[in-house]
């Protein structure tokens, strides 16, 4: 019972924060409802017992990316006047409204129709670091250094456009 009932607020927090990030007109209001999106998408692994996942969006997404968004918000300096009107916001937003409220009754009708089963929760061996680690590394390898080989090349190229940038000032 009190599973279902956070299972509730952590989803109410995230699609009100992800609602929060496309309405606020201020980028750091916007950023701001992304951290609470965030965090409530954390809440959610949590109660799914997936810790290594509960942990990286807590760290990483939460704490590391949002601070570097904070940051470069800040930066910024971006100030009201600096912002474009937007007179057709809510022309979007219901525009937006329409295409998945229909999207959203269908996924209800089709988890209604779905049969009555027991839940059971994961072992305790499910979403824990060693488990994570061991598929990853074993089954998963050659594609985790593909990504990594490419994450190498685009820092590599955004360090080169970077210089080269500096260079023509």
């Amino acid at each position: 019972m009190l599973a279902d009932g956070l299972f509730i607020l952590f989803f109410a927090l995230s699609v009100l924060g992800a609602v929060g990030l496309v309405l606020f007109r201020h980028p750091m209001n916007g950023a701001m409802s992304f951290v609470v999106t965030l965090i409530s998408l954390a809440g959610l692994y949590a109660l799914l017992s997936a810790k290594l996942i509960f942990a990286l969006q807590l760290i990483v997404y939460a704490g590391a990316i949002m601070s570097l968004i904070v940051f470069i918000i800040m930066f910024l300096n971006i100030q009201p006047d600096d912002l474009p009107r937007e007179e057709t916001t809510l022309l979007y937003v219901l525009g937006g409204g329409i295409l998945v409220v229909p999207i959203g009754l269908f996924l209800v009708k089709i988890v209604a129709s779905l049969p009555e089963q027991a839940i059971a929760i994961m072992g305790n061996d499910f979403g824990g670091v060693k488990e994570v680690g061991l598929l990853l590394f074993r089954d998963w390898l050659i594609p985790f250094e593909i990504v990594s080989l490419l994450l190498l090349v685009s820092l590599v190229g955004a360090v080169i456009l970077a210089g080269k940038r500096g260079v023509t000032k």
